[in-house]
């Protein structure tokens, strides 16, 4: 069971579960452990962190005997993590650069299989689930090999094919947050599955709705709010899936301060998957280039969507998200503290020290030669010390400088 305590009461022998402090200034990188060393405890108690969240099922409750259940949890905690090692594929982690070209024919691949998935369901056909399962693992292998590639390149989409390819990108972005939280590989698959299907509903909004490029008057706005419940009716009708993928469906337009739709849930009446949802739907929403604004920078959408959290997203699950595309995704334009420009091109250790291909220098302004370096191997000597606006450059197609293309 999880449990929220305070850190004042933690002891050795629980299993941390998520530290509930800023997430730019967590003590440790890694969100689930056993805290078995007296050193990490200290650590935790003097982060400055007020509370976290421990699991009572995989370590020790805040008002049990340390002493005698500390060998007992110690051995479920390893029962559970074998298992869930044991049963996850073995995939090899792979550069960004390796990957991109492979992720990029997987795009392709997986918009086709999902138009053809929206078209069947607007005749009236079921939607075969044993192919989007297919198409959901081989999302999952390309994400375990670098999680980086079809989540940023599935942003790279035209506003035409936005409603396909959103569903692309969801589906990567709730597999890469599904393994952030460290759920069990069945849930990380459905997890995906949920987030290719989420807006199978618009099928059933008129195309002139959906790419209306001007702002939606009240009745359209109710008809848009109409495609998580024609979803959720679709898969129900003739789709095997799990009760977490309806969920989703159903729920990933609901908010945490009971403003979202189409049942105003808040709060703890929202579930997890849910919640995941309505996170990787956003971010990808407000990155991508739609027909009535042009997207934002992933940087600026990541610091707009920490504004919005405390009402709209579960603070937990945003967290997680964060550690799951960085501080300044793939894709950013960044200032480093010499006056040189660059992209990010991959995620670090840390979430301020990922890799960035420098191309231009604010002092001159003009072009440098390019090169890539490793912000974690310069620390105290180079950092990035803000977002920057490709327009406010002219920059155009940035991108070329990760994708190749």
């Amino acid at each position: 069971m999880l449990k929220r305590i305070a850190v004042k009461d933690l002891k050795l022998g629980m299993f941390v579960c998520e530290f509930c402090g800023s997430w730019m200034e967590h003590p440790f990188w890694k969100t689930k452990f056993l805290l078995t060393d007296e050193k990490d405890l200290q650590t935790i108690i003097s982060s400055g962190i007020k509370e976290l969240w421990i699991d009572t099922d995989l370590g020790a409750d805040a008002d049990e005997n340390r002493v005698s259940r500390l060998k007992e949890e110690v051995d479920q905690a390893t029962e559970y993590l074998l298992k869930l090692a044991t049963s996850a594929k073995k995939i090899e982690k792979i550069s960004l650069d390796q990957e991109v070209k492979q992720a990029a024919k997987l795009c392709e691949k997986s918009k086709t299989a999902v138009i053809s998935m929206f078209n069947d369901a607007r005749l009236g056909k079921a939607v075969e689930v044993g192919a989007a399962r297919e198409l959901v693992e081989e999302i999952s292998d390309s994400v375990m090999r670098n999680a980086h590639a079809i989540i940023s390149l599935a942003r790279l989409k035209t506003a035409d094919e936005y409603t396909y390819m959103h569903s692309v990108a969801v589906c990567a972005l709730m597999i890469a947050l599904a393994r952030q939280l460290n759920l069990p590989e069945e849930s990380v698959r459905d997890a995906g599955l949920a987030g290719l299907l989420h807006d199978l509903g618009k099928m059933g909004i008129p195309d002139k709705i959906l790419n209306k490029p001007g702002k939606l008057t009240d009745e359209e706005f109710v008809t848009i709010k109409s495609h998580p419940e024609i979803g959720a009716k679709v898969l129900m009708e003739g789709s095997d899936v799990s009760a977490m993928v309806m969920d989703v469906v159903l729920h990933h337009h609901e908010k945490m301060d009971g403003t979202g739709y189409p049942h105003g849930l808040k709060g703890e009446h929202i579930s997890l998957y849910a919640k995941m949802g309505a996170v990787c739907d956003v971010y990808d929403a407000i990155t991508s280039d739609r027909p009535y604004k042009k997207g934002w920078s992933p940087a600026e959408s990541i610091r707009k969507m920490a504004e919005w959290s405390k009402g709209h997203f579960d603070e937990m699950v945003f967290q997680a998200f964060v550690k799951t595309v960085g501080i300044y995704p793939t894709g950013s334009l960044v200032k480093l503290e010499s006056g040189r420009l660059g992209i990010v091109v991959e995620q670090g250790t840390s979430l301020l020290t990922p890799k960035v291909k420098l191309f231009f220098s604010a002092k001159t302004k003009s072009p440098i030669i390019q090169e890539t370096i490793d912000l974690s191997l310069l620390v105290g000597k180079e950092k990035i010390i803000g977002r920057e606006s490709a327009e406010d450059w002219g920059f155009k197609n940035l991108d070329a400088l990760w994708t190749g293309k």
